[in-house]
């Protein structure tokens, strides 16, 4: 019997930190969000832009720097492949 008390209590006192933690992370989630949205407004957006247009067209360009970023290390990749290839073989002819 005296198990079962432990039990609920902890369940009790699980629910309570449970609970505690998700106050303070929506909290802060949302300060951070006010904060975000306020520095895009002020810095990021273009005439007549809305916050949330803003964002998504920074995540477009985001998008085509990093795709960009990958076929160019996919051509260096084939650029170095080409040239060990090409000194494998001058080593072979000479």
């Amino acid at each position: 019997m005296s198990d079962s008390k432990f039990v609920k209590v902890n369940e009790k006192i699980a629910k309570g930190v449970t609970s505690g933690f998700q106050k303070i992370e929506d909290g802060v989630v949302g300060a951070y969000k006010k904060v975000e949205d306020a520095f895009v407004d002020k810095f990021l957006t273009r005439e007549g832009e809305s916050v949330e247009d803003a964002k998504k067209r920074m995540e477009a360009e985001q998008a085509a720097r990093e795709e960009a970023d990958r076929q160019a290390a996919g051509k260096r990749a084939a650029d170095q492949q080409a040239g060990m290839d090409a000194s494998t073989d001058i080593g072979r002819t000479s």
